[in-house]
């Protein structure tokens, strides 16, 4: 039976689903919803149980119980329905040595639902892929660009990436968020689960954070910076008093005529007109980013801390893998 097609449904539909191997258990109720033409981050740290949910929906996992809906229809029965609306790219791309790489963009073509010969032939050009090397001759890289162009030149509703520019260079990493970016544009849902936060920050609407196979937060970004505290730094011509008597205001320090500080995002307006009455020649503010909301779950266990004890603006990349 063809999956269901019904219009306003999200591509992808997760309730409590749960899974163990043995006695470990990778996902412990965990819900994702991801809504129809949106690039959705998925993010957590090793172990969170992300490549699990991944393998659940191309239907090579069995969950054990919950729910889960993929662009209609029920990913371990109706997967090869399924696999011909999606593409799926891993962050270790696996190829067939004997084929060149244009063979075998063309081979998974078939086996998905069809390909843009244009886009095709633009996107071996933006990657500068050689498409008449055998694939035992490639690089990490070169093997990940042979999975990328296949992926962005199909006419998949729905991709799944999981560390996708794994092996790319920073040049082909541009690349490659441009091609999520105009995917996105023809109205693909994406969902993308990648340890460059940075990459996901520039290109996601919303995301799901999980831990311990439990989403612990998900949303728009706007909504949840709302709730995270923002970073101000001014340069003050007059004295402001003690801001402590503002309530959300933290970490409060001088330096000189700078002043730098946290505040609530509900009491902004308030510090702002405060430091305004002062005086101030300079004011910036600075929204949380992506890695500091992420790493506001994390910090506590250390989960996420880099190997050099990096943090907040300072670590460019947390493994999340």
């Amino acid at each position: 039976m063809a999956p269901e097609n019904s219009v306003g449904s999200a591509p992808i539909e997760i309730r409590g689903l749960t899974k163990k191997f043995g006695a470990v258990r990778a996902l412990d109720g965990l819900d994702l919803t991801v809504r129809e033409g949106e690039v959705h981050g998925f993010l957590g740290p090793n172990g969170a149980g992300k490549s699990t949910t991944i393998r659940i929906l191309l239907g090579l996992v069995k969950a054990d119980s919950g729910s889960v809906r993929l662009l209609g229809g029920d990913p371990w029965t109706q997967s090869v329905a399924l696999h011909r609306q999606i593409a799926y790219v891993p962050g270790d791309v696996t190829l067939w040595p004997s084929l060149t790489g244009g063979e075998t963009i063309d081979l998974l073509a078939r086996m998905g639902g069809g390909i843009d010969k244009r886009r095709r032939a633009e996107l071996i050009e933006r990657f500068d892929l050689d498409p008449h090397k055998k694939a035992r001759t490639y690089s990490k890289g070169n093997r990940q660009k042979v999975s990328l162009i296949s992926a962005f030149s199909s006419h998949a509703r729905l991709l799944l990436l999981d560390e996708p520019s794994s092996g790319l260079d920073p040049l082909m990493e541009n690349v490659f968020q441009q091609c999520v970016a105009q995917a996105r544009d023809r109205g693909t849902t994406v969902l993308l689960s990648s340890h460059i936060l940075a990459e996901t920050e520039a290109l996601c609407e919303r995301v799901t954070i999980i831990r311990a196979g439990k989403t612990i937060e998900s949303g728009s970004l706007s909504s949840m910076r709302h709730l995270s505290r923002t970073s101000i730094r001014a340069e003050m011509t007059g004295d402001p008093g003690d801001l402590r008597r503002i309530k959300g205001v933290e970490d409060i320090s001088v330096e000189g005529n700078t002043l730098r500080a946290q505040v609530d995002s509900e009491s902004l307006g308030e510090l702002i007109r405060v430091l305004g009455d002062a005086g101030v020649s300079s004011l910036v503010s600075q929204p949380p980013t992506l890695e500091e909301l992420f790493l506001r779950h994390y910090d506590t266990s250390g989960d996420a801390s880099g190997g050099d004890g990096r943090h907040g603006r300072d670590a460019q990349k947390v493994s999340l893998s």
